[in-house]
């Protein structure tokens, strides 16, 4: 079984660091975020994965040809520099990744269509957004969409509240909870099941068409859209202000996402190339620290360079 991430999106909401890189490429600590959801994956058994590049869909396809020299040891003789030998991994993840190129004005539903070559003859995929963690139990996921037979499942989440929440009575204060998560109502959190023999009916071949609009409707109106209630930890990276919130909880060693078994190990380790946020002014909407900049700038013009101007 593979999941799908979409990673083709622009990012507008968080410009100022995503104009240099893709949103999945903008990091929780030492790793991308794309990387923290495949791990999340990884823990379930689910170690295949398509990514559905688009915007500067380059740059993730050199992060991941060059993933073990990244986060290993290599050693290489200076006059004979195209030998380099991997003596050391520090990551034992064994996944196989497909980098998709699916266009970098396709939306959702037309980057999964054309992606369905990879996934069809699986029987079933699973697919997520490439910009939001969770703790998410797969395993149960999966469990529920093979119990009701329908052709999708959506993962049904309750938003994070933004404001703190007051209950009062007769004018006195009774209760406040800073940012409770909402009590009443779920929205959409990804983390789809998908029958890779059905819902091509639904997607159709439209690459403007997102998957979120017709298909959806369409689902629900042939009641074959089922919804696994998840009340855990769920958050996407929308903002500069949720930017800043997940690299803080992955800092302090409170992420609830980082379910794997060597996380707290992970947790708080910087890579040399790692930017740091300790700089920014947090919660501010207008500016990202000084470092990803100059990180993201320096990672744009290195690929660019080996791919030869091409974008």
């Amino acid at each position: 079984m593979k999941a799908v991430i979409l990673c083709g999106g622009l990012g507008t909401r968080i410009r100022d660091a995503s104009e240099v890189i893709p949103k999945p490429l903008l990091r929780i600590g030492a790793k991308p975020i794309v990387w923290h959801i495949m791990k999340t994956f990884a823990h379930h058994g689910v170690n295949e994965f398509v990514l559905c590049l688009g915007y500067k869909g380059w740059l993730i396809k050199e992060y991941f040809l060059n993933y073990r020299a990244m986060t290993g040891d290599v050693a290489l003789s200076l006059d004979r520099p195209h030998q380099v030998d991997l003596l050391q991994a520090r990551d034992d993840d064994d996944w196989r990744v497909i980098l998709a190129e699916t266009g970098e004005e396709t939306s959702t539903g037309g980057r999964l269509a054309a992606v369905r070559r990879y996934v069809e003859g699986d029987g079933t995929c699973l697919l997520t957004y490439g910009d939001g963690v969770a703790d998410v139990d797969v395993g149960a996921l999966l469990a529920c969409h093979r119990a009701h037979g329908k052709v999708a499942t959506v993962t049904a989440v309750r938003p994070p509240g933004r404001y703190g929440e007051i209950r009062m009575w007769d004018g006195v204060v009774r209760e406040f909870r800073e940012k409770p998560q909402t009590s009443e109502g779920f929205i959409n959190g990804g983390f789809f099941v998908l029958d890779t023999r059905r819902i091509w009916d639904y997607v159709g071949t439209d690459p403007r068409t997102p998957f979120e609009g017709e298909p959806m409707q369409r689902l629900v109106a042939d009641r074959q859209l089922g919804a696994y209630a998840h009340d855990g930890f769920w958050q996407p990276m929308d903002t500069l202000r949720e930017y800043h919130a997940l690299n803080q909880l992955w800092a302090g060693g409170q992420a609830p996402w980082a379910v794997w078994a060597d996380a707290r190990e992970s947790t708080g380790v910087r890579e040399a190339s790692e930017p740091s946020v300790a700089g920014a002014r947090r919660g501010e909407g207008e500016k990202t620290a000084e470092t990803t900049d100059q990180h993201a700038r320096a990672t744009e013009r290195r690929a660019r360079k080996a791919a030869g101007g091409r974008r």
